[in-house]
């Protein structure tokens, strides 16, 4: 028996175990929607905006490692989702994206909100397409489901035309599908995996760089054991906090632009670099000629392409993280590695990683104070300096997981990321970290959190700037601050002083506009009121927003110059 093509995609989205979409209405999806509206077992979150859309469904793909399904109509409701779908791809992040389209007899006549959604993804989607024959939607669909979720996951575009959505055709949606041309990875090279042993054997000084891989493969534990086993200290990128523990003797930090001193110098100076899970980009190598020079690098990822692409390696490995460390383990036995490592204890006492104490609220007091009263659960930052502050300061341990943007650098992200990451993951305390910039960027969904009884924590870092760009401005600009104050001042603060004073007036007021939600608003100026504020939000059921007032002139450190060697740092 035949069925129309809208039934046929809720079928298949039950087959797949799909149970919340992320969708927003239009013209040309309404049908879909209308076919949902019938079934049970789906939950349907309708976001405020198509971008934030994408992000909510990329905070639940991480939380619940399922592919995130958003829906959305044709014309401006597919282009606003590019933003999000660029952002998956970088940061390998599971989606399938369904856009509704004209009728096929108006596809090319510029029809009323006709756009060539798949013309403007090809270049970052694994893979996209229009249906133009209803006997293949379901093979389509379950083609998407298995791309977006196999070898180095990322997000599908599947584009929807109006009339393949009510015409009639097969019922039979496959159980497993077959692409030519298409075989992920799934077992490692035993001789390339026993160069790379025995190269980390002769070493001296070896290192681990461990990447996002690490996380996205669910290998954590393998590579804390590993390290264990052969007692090699580990570096992290942003992407990877948290592939081990935090507190864990062998962990170095995080290396890269804001990196910490002795992580960026273990990597220039150590003889054997394993990285894991890292395609090493710019933010991570700096000026390439110096980037672990004195090093022999293996290089163990599970997309081929991003071996040897940015870093030239001497073994390389393709391999899902998890496999490879499985095999390793076999072979694992102790190394000598006492000087080296206390040599990297030297770096570490020469140049802690710690803010002054003496100026008054201080980021690191406020990421500390979230580890102090939300020790387990989920943390979502936006982009920024906060970001990166967080990336410094939040212990990430067994029992609680890191979620950020971080090819891509998406401002907005973070506040409906976080409620994505919440509808996903439950019962888990989830907490946004977020700059007075990035917040407004996408700082509707507030309504969404509000409508769809999300609990989550927001912890607002208000500079007043657009933090960032300023720090840039303050260091290698002549501390010339175009386009970077959020205050009334025009963007231009007199003889150089940042709008600190009463006298530069601020908007919104986040406090009045979280109460016009009727969610918690609380405002923090003192770091006194630090925990208790954090507590107050904490034990509120419902969305909490916490303002804190941080002064204008704070910046990461360390940091080095784009495209500087790492060790070149700012301290």
């Amino acid at each position: 028996m035949d069925i129309t093509g809208k039934k046929l995609f809720v079928k298949a989205l039950l087959e797949e175990g799909v149970d919340t979409v992320f969708a927003y209405p239009g013209g040309y999806i309404t049908d879909v929607l209308d076919e949902l509206y019938r079934t049970d077992g789906i939950r349907i979150v309708l976001p405020r905006h198509e971008q934030a859309l994408v992000h909510e469904a990329e905070g639940y793909a991480r939380a619940t490692g399922k592919p995130g399904v958003c829906i959305v109509t044709s014309g401006p409701g597919a282009t606003n989702t590019i933003t999000g779908i660029v952002d998956a791809r970088y940061d390998s992040i599971p989606l399938v994206v369904i856009t509704g389209q004209v009728s096929q007899g108006l596809i090319g006549n510029d029809a009323f909100q006709e756009v060539d959604i798949v013309g403007m993804t090809r270049s970052v989607v694994k893979y996209g397409v229009t249906v133009r024959d209803r006997k293949k939607l379901g093979k389509i669909l379950k083609m998407a489901f298995y791309i977006a979720s196999s070898g180095k996951p990322g997000p599908v575009l599947i584009d929807l035309p109006k009339d393949i959505q009510l015409a009639q055709g097969p019922a039979e949606y496959p159980s497993e599908v077959h692409i030519r041309g298409y075989k992920p990875n799934e077992s490692v090279h035993i001789g390339q995996l026993k160069k790379a042993y025995k190269l980390l054997r002769t070493a001296r000084k070896p290192l681990i760089l461990a990447g996002g891989g690490v996380r996205i493969a669910g290998a954590n534990e393998e590579l804390t054991r590993f390290a264990e086993e052969m007692h090699i200290p580990v570096v992290t990128t942003v992407m990877g906090k948290g592939a081990i523990p935090e507190d864990h003797p062998l962990y170095v930090g995080n290396s890269g632009m804001h990196g910490r001193y002795a992580a960026n110098t273990a990597v220039n100076e150590c003889d054997v670099l394993f990285s894991i899970g890292t395609r090493f980009n710019d933010r991570i190598t700096g000026d390439l000629n110096e980037f672990a020079q004195h090093a022999k690098i293996i290089h163990v990822d599970v997309d081929t392409s991003s071996i040897s692409r940015n870093v030239v390696v001497d073994v390389p490995v393709v391999s899902d993280a998890k496999l490879a460390l499985e095999k390793l383990l076999e072979w694992a036995s102790p190394k000598k590695t006492k000087s080296w490592r206390e040599q990297i204890g030297i770096w570490q006492q020469a140049h802690p990683l710690q803010m002054r104490k003496d100026r008054g609220m201080t980021p690191q007091m406020i990421m500390e104070g979230i580890n102090e009263v939300f020790p387990t659960g989920i943390v979502v930052t936006d982009v920024g300096q906060h970001q990166m502050w967080a990336a410094q300061y939040i212990k990430v341990l067994n029992n609680r997981r890191f979620f950020t943007s971080g090819g891509l650098g998406t401002m907005g992200f973070g506040f409906p990321a976080a409620i994505g990451a919440k509808i996903g993951s439950g019962k888990e305390d989830v907490v946004c970290i977020t700059g007075d910039g990035g917040m407004q960027m996408n700082m509707q969904e507030l309504a969404t959190c509000m409508y769809e009884d999300v609990d989550i924590t927001v912890c607002i870092l208000n500079n007043r700037y657009l933090g960032m760009v300023r720090q840039f401005q303050q260091v290698f600009y002549g501390k010339r601050y175009v386009a970077t104050s959020l205050c009334n001042s025009g963007g231009r603060p007199q003889n150089g002083k940042l709008s600190d004073s009463a006298e530069a007036k601020y908007l919104p007021d986040f406090v009045k506009w979280a109460e016009s939600y009727d969610a918690l608003g609380i405002r923090v100026d003192n770091e006194a009121d630090i925990i208790s504020a954090l507590r107050q939000a904490k034990e509120h059921k419902g969305t909490a927003i916490v303002e804190f007032m941080i002064a204008s002139e704070e910046i990461v450190l360390p940091m080095v110059k784009g495209g500087a060697p790492m060790t070149d740092m700012i301290l």
